[in-house]
């Protein structure tokens, strides 16, 4: 039986769900996924930053992913509600998702690119399309998620919430602490 490494012929992804869209992310950009717990918010950051939590010492920007594809808002059941700590661009991350519902291994050959028209909205963030049996999975690439503007706005959100720290006196803040 092989270990946790991927078979070359499969994927493992973290099925998490949106409303009603299920959705999969690779198992390695997955660091924990966790309970819903109190985030700070901060002052004059994006739409899609619900703010900032500290996780064991480590202050970690959290981002809606509702928000962020511009989906509804609706009221979720918080207590099925988790957030995702993810790796982009080597920047920890939260990303709050209604629902983690399990880890599958996709066949390569069950995954196809994204139809261009969705491919066209979603950006380089939608990596393409896992076919399973009775359902798909719409998937993600957490590394293309943001923008190269709106990571700089992550990571300053970062900064500014830590007192004393500037984006000038704490470069790379984040990146020394994951």
């Amino acid at each position: 039986m092989p270990d946790n490494r991927e078979i070359k012929n499969e994927i493992k992804l973290v099925v998490f769900r949106l409303g009603e869209e299920e959705f999969g992310a690779p198992i390695h950009q997955v660091h924990e996924i966790l309970r819903l717990v109190e985030i700070t918010r901060v002052p004059r950051a994006p739409r899609f930053i619900e703010g900032v939590v500290n996780l064991r010492g480590r202050i970690i920007p959290v981002l809606d992913l509702r928000r962020r594809f511009d989906l509804p808002v609706d009221a979720s059941p918080k207590n099925k509600q988790r957030i995702m700590e993810v790796e982009v661009e080597g920047q920890v991350l939260g990303m709050i998702v209604d629902e983690v519902n399990e880890v599958v291994r996709v066949p390569i050959d069950g995954i196809e690119p994204a139809p261009a028209m969705v491919a066209d909205i979603a950006g380089e963030y939608l990596s393409g399309v896992g076919k399973l049996p009775g359902r798909i999975l719409i998937m993600l690439n957490f590394d293309k998620i943001l923008s190269e503007q709106e990571t700089q706005q992550v990571t300053q959100v970062s900064m500014e919430s830590l007192p004393g720290k500037t984006p000038e006196n704490s470069s790379n803040l984040i990146q020394e602490e994951s």
